[in-house]
């Protein structure tokens, strides 16, 4: 996952770009970069590390123009130096800039399609190169001879090229110099891309295109609505939208896991407020309790903060419990799963929580989490738990088992590192230490967010479950792929546990732009 936001607007663009990165910082902490254009020229900043960190005062000052592009990486394909930081550039046709959100799983094939036949060069192992090179190729395809400035008939053409040869999840956008500013979100709409619009008290209207709608919140932008799947939208340089469905059946399939982990509550994605999504998960899973634990006595219910709190909170309504905060987090301590090794991931747990032992001592606990990858997290939480006093610990996922490797821009670990992918719940609870384990279903997981989101066709038609059904929404991936990419994950490392804060690192950027 990352985050990536465009504007097109009267005025300066820079600050808005800055300010939707930081609230977009949930989705990538491993790299920012901004670049503007004034429709001559453009003008680029980025680099490793927070918003807050890349940006100062005088970076800001050069990044002029009316419309720009913005991305904060999280380290999935291609990701190993600053160089492959976005947005990345080609200066031919026009000059184009991009920035994506999302995972090829055709990489290789159009890495030799792009050099044996486009005859382009590719100076990264970053799938968002390919993307770029792709559809630059694709524009200066269709384009006539003597054309100066594409028209929406060519950049929608282009479009139909990059959903014929790229196949995955991207949720892009392109900033085209001297023409505008293009998204595009692939056939089955994997990955959330949203579009909003602003009028200026000065006249005018400004335009923003994010991955998620609380980036066009906090700016007082109206969510105008889902960039679809199979669609490109385009605003051009006197700021009219025009938008095409570029693509031959497209499929409404987004990811299940945005719900679960990776969207901040307050968004709504394809309709769907994540918040209400969470709540639903809760109460189903609360239900689920009631049916199947009613022999278990449990005192109260402790969400593992905070991204579980909505749905322990429900759950805890449904069994009529007391609900209680049990840890305190300190928020100046990094995304465990995004530590480069285990031991320090491991530290960095007991570092980040401190258990409350009021709350704990003699108590039979209901521990609520999103999901349970590697298990490292759960298996230290319910340490800190039972040496905090606790009687008995029970533990409950929002989510079903994780049990085949994400492929559409998570980067989950290998198949072998996820405790889920070859074992039974049972095992699983002895092996992260806990009295007993439920998951949640994975059809009440479906539920739950097709019950808040609009119906088709409007809304979503289903959901992309991968990592918990090994069914891959754009089609069966083959041993020899999925090989390669454990191959891959296992020297390059992943993801460990998914258990900690959604907000651990935008708080810390809250602090706006340093001198």
């Amino acid at each position: 996952m990352c985050g990536v936001v465009g504007i097109h607007a009267p005025g300066q663009v820079n600050q808005g770009l800055y300010d939707a990165l930081t609230v977009l910082q949930h989705r990538g902490q491993d790299a920012a970069g901004i670049m503007t254009s004034d429709g001559r020229q453009v003008y680029l900043r980025k680099d490793n590390g927070l918003v807050r960190d890349v940006f100062r005062t005088r970076h800001m000052h050069e990044l002029k123009g009316n419309m720009g592009i913005g991305h904060n990486r999280y380290p999935t394909a291609g990701c190993d130096s600053r160089a492959e930081a976005q947005p990345l550039y080609v200066n031919s046709p026009f000059g184009i800039a991009l920035v994506h959100n999302g995972n090829l799983i055709d990489s290789d094939r159009l890495r030799e399609s792009l050099f044996r036949q486009d005859l382009r060069h590719l100076n990264t192992t970053s799938d968002s190169e390919l993307l770029l090179n792709v559809f630059a190729h694709e524009l200066r395809r269709v384009l006539p001879d003597d054309s100066l400035r594409p028209s929406p008939d060519d950049l929608f053409a282009a479009v139909e090229g990059v959903f014929r040869r790229c196949t995955g999840a991207y949720a892009v956008v392109l900033l085209i110099v001297g023409v505008g500013l293009l998204a595009l979100r692939d056939p089955c709409g994997i990955r959330p891309l949203v579009y909003g619009t602003r009028r200026e008290p000065t006249g005018g209207r400004s335009h923003m295109i994010a991955s998620e709608s609380v980036a066009l919140d906090v700016q007082d932008y109206q969510l105008q609505g889902d960039v679809r799947p199979g669609e490109a939208l385009f605003l051009d340089l006197e700021g009219h939208c025009h938008r095409r469905i570029c693509c031959e059946n497209p499929r409404y399939t987004p990811c299940l896991f945005e719900y679960v982990y990776l969207a901040r509550p307050d968004s709504i994605l394809d309709g769907a407020p994540v918040y209400q999504t969470r709540s639903e998960m809760g109460r189903r899973l609360g239900a689920k309790l009631s049916r199947e634990w009613a022999d278990e006595y449990i005192d109260v219910v402790i969400p593992i903060p905070d991204t579980s709190r909505t749905v322990a909170l429900e759950v805890a309504q449904a069994l009529k419990l007391p609900y209680r905060e049990g840890f305190i987090k300190n928020r100046y301590i990094g995304r465990t799963f995004i530590m480069p090794g285990q031991g320090e991931r491991n530290r960095s747990v007991r570092y980040k929580l401190n258990p409350i032992a009021s709350e704990l001592v003699g108590r039979s606990v209901l521990l609520v989490d999103d999901s349970i990858v590697r298990g490292t997290t759960a298996k230290q939480i319910i340490t800190l738990t039972r040496k905090a006093g606790a009687r008995r610990v029970y533990f409950a996922s929002a989510a079903p088992p994780v049990r085949f490797p994400n492929v559409y821009g998570i980067d989950m670990p290998s198949r072998a590192e996820l405790l889920a992918a070859d074992q039974s719940a049972e095992s699983i609870c002895r092996a992260i230490g806990a009295d007993r384990l439920c998951y949640q279903d994975l059809d009440d997981l479906r539920a739950a967010v097709a019950s808040v989101a609009p119906p088709p066709p409007e809304g979503p038609e289903g959901f992309d479950a991968s990592c918990f059904d090994g069914e891959y929404i754009t089609g069966p991936l083959s041993d020899e792929y999925l090989r390669d990419l454990d191959l891959r994950r296992r020297s390059g490392g992943g993801v460990a546990d998914m258990a900690l804060d959604l907000f651990d690192l935008t708080e810390v950027a809250e602090a706006g732009v340093e001198s």
